[in-house]
């Protein structure tokens, strides 16, 4: 027989904080439904779902969502048990975490490069493009919605979030005053371009930060001021998995 469940208390200050203010602060996503998958229960003010997800700390549970608005967590092997059944209304809530690896293309509309032996600090808005490879960190949070006219359905709000290294090639403007007058024309050079970056899922496109470094290819690299230099920049992209 399956357990019955319903919410109460909130488990884990933390998480609820950072939750609520990721949710709150970013334009997130309204899904009609949840994809089956691994999730991990990470806030619910439901002390029952609270002591039983007690029991597999740090698991993830297989969740599938029923025509009826009711949740089916499938706990892990390794914990026998039958699955907890969760159903949504309003009032309670619950916020699951899914983990995924993350694979994207983007380009790099503009870097700020802090100044150097004089010269100001840049924009640079040269042509740039980068593949990312990172973690992948979407949270859903799952209640009943409640209209003025007193009926209610339910209500899925995603954000996703996400963190890791990208490498690329891309272009800098080059000049006398920016390679010791080695260079003897202005020109567009390749660069090549790595760092770390923060990424925001708008669902539409993925925006984020950057921070890296460009290593220009040519006979002027040795000269250039920001051979190996660290810039900020801005991404967007698309999700490619």
């Amino acid at each position: 027989m399956q357990k019955i469940i319903s919410l109460g208390p909130a488990r884990g200050r933390l998480w609820a904080g950072l939750t609520t203010l990721t949710l709150a602060s970013c334009s997130v996503g309204h899904l009609p439904k949840l994809d089956e998958g691994y999730y991990q229960v990470v806030q619910t003010n439901d002390s029952t779902l609270t002591r039983a997800v007690a029991a597999v700390p740090r698991h993830r549970f297989y969740i599938e969502q029923q025509v009826d608005d009711t949740l089916l967590l499938y706990r892990p092997a390794k914990v026998p048990g039958p699955p907890l059944r969760y159903g949504l209304h309003a009032g309670r809530h619950v916020v699951l975490l899914r983990r995924e690896f993350d694979f994207d293309i983007f380009t790099l509309p503009f870097k700020v490069r802090p100044g150097r032996e004089g010269v100001p600090t840049q924009l640079n808005t040269n042509f740039n493009a980068a593949l990312y490879v990172g973690r992948r960190l979407d949270f859903f949070h799952l209640n009943r919605h409640r209209a003025p006219s007193g009926r209610t359905a339910p209500l899925i709000r995603n954000v996703g979030l996400g963190y890791g290294l990208f490498t690329g090639l891309g272009s800098a403007d080059i000049s006398p005053d920016l390679t010791h007058g080695h260079a003897t024309v202005d020109y567009e050079g390749f660069v090549l371009h790595s760092g770390a970056a923060f990424i925001y899922d708008a669902r539409v496109f993925n925006v984020g930060a950057a921070v890296g470094v460009d290593r220009l290819l040519g006979v002027d690299a040795d000269y250039w001021l920001y051979q190996q230099k660290l810039w900020v920049g801005l991404l967007f992209g698309l999700n490619l998995n």
